[in-house]
């Protein structure tokens, strides 16, 4: 009924493919708005499981599915809400190996990930092979947007060249995140795409759309195509696509391996009798909800001002909710001359998953 869509408006939808990379927080109502639409081919990429914890964002999936596929899960969903709708998975990780090969058979991208290295490699594929980039991303009570199109304004490496530290940047594991506000980037995505295919209104194309949830303000700013960048620049250095290691929350990073210990291995030891400090450096609330048996919390922001309180001859590890704290934690007590420090590989999330599942998961 609306003139600007039509009867040719809707033909087009349903004859127009979108690949939607991530079927968790961003991906659940892009996917099942884009299925309400009318997309003829809907594609779905990941390869994870469904988590209790996540279902707050995560509404493609639901309490019954919990630990089975994602992608499956997704496929049902959406088959329910549109039996019309072809939908295609790729339950497979993202990778330079597959990446290019799923871009090219779809006419738009949305990029639901969580993670920069999926970012920069959904980025530099649709650069390299044309086709247009709807991305989102959430932290906390804030999330961004935009259309990145190849030859018609910036990419997302003009926005960010270069991926930041891992410790800097937790994930959603880590930081948390407002359920609704990964509904409201994920339609903004939706809506994006819709247009895109349909060639109406205004686009996000060289804005970069920014929600603060909690003063209920969306504001944009402009982004402009960094001649120097290394992708769609005037002299481009990245001419293919290639891997991105970017450790964040509980992803494992072979540079810090020597620096971690395994769920399994602290077990044994503290079963054993070894006499290791184990730090928390999650918040109180956090520590309320689980913890390892004989563990001393000092929250990470106040880990500098308590140092004084840890011996620094005796062993030390460290851990979080899924890494990324603990990390931070391990670096600043080894600048301060505490050399026997290692961190929980995976945080408490691994220690329930592997040790005691009887603890609260969150």
């Amino acid at each position: 009924m609306l003139p600007e869509v039509g009867i040719e408006g809707q033909k087009r939808l349903k004859a127009s493919s979108v690949l939607i990379i991530g079927a968790g927080g961003l991906g659940s109502p892009a996917s099942m708005y884009l299925a309400a639409a009318g997309i003829g081919t809907l594609g779905i990429v990941d390869f994870d499981t469904i988590d209790l914890s996540n279902l707050q964002r995560q509404i493609l999936h639901d309490t019954d599915g919990t630990g089975s596929s994602k992608c499956q899960s997704a496929r049902a969903r959406l088959l329910k809400i549109n039996p019309e709708v072809q939908v295609e998975v790729h339950e497979e990780q993202l990778s330079a190996h597959n990446v290019e090969g799923m871009v090219r058979a779809y006419d738009v991208i949305i990029d639901a990930t969580d993670n920069f290295s999926a970012r920069y490699l959904i980025n530099d594929a649709c650069v390299l092979n044309g086709k247009p980039n709807v991305y989102g991303a959430i932290y906390r009570f804030e999330g961004q947007a935009s259309l990145f199109l190849p030859g018609e304004g910036p990419c997302y490496r003009c926005l960010f060249p270069d991926p930041p530290p891992p410790e800097s940047v937790p994930n959603c594991a880590e930081g948390g995140v407002l359920g609704v506000l990964a509904g409201v980037i994920g339609v903004v995505q939706a809506t994006e795409a819709i247009k895109y295919l349909l060639t109406i209104g205004k686009s996000l194309a060289g804005r970069l759309l920014i929600y603060d949830a909690l003063e209920m303000r969306f504001d944009s700013v402009t982004v402009k195509r960094q001649l120097d960048c290394p992708i769609c620049g005037d002299a481009p250095k990245i001419t293919s696509v290639k891997e991105i290691v970017f450790a964040c929350g509980p992803e494992e990073n072979k540079a810090t391996e020597d620096n971690e210990i395994s769920p399994a291995e602290l077990n044994d030891r503290l079963k054993n009798g070894t006499k290791i400090f184990l730090l928390d450096v999650r918040n109180a609330d956090e520590y309320e909800l689980c913890r390892i048996d004989g563990s001393t919390l000092i929250p990470l922001p106040k880990l500098q001002e308590n140092l004084g309180n840890v011996n620094p001859s005796e062993e030390i590890v460290v851990y979080c909710k899924a890494g990324a704290r603990s990390r931070k934690a391990a670096t600043t007590m080894k600048d301060k001359g505490f050399s026997k420090v290692k961190t929980l590989r995976g945080g408490i999330l691994a220690w329930i998953s592997e040790i005691d599942s009887t603890m609260q998961k969150y």
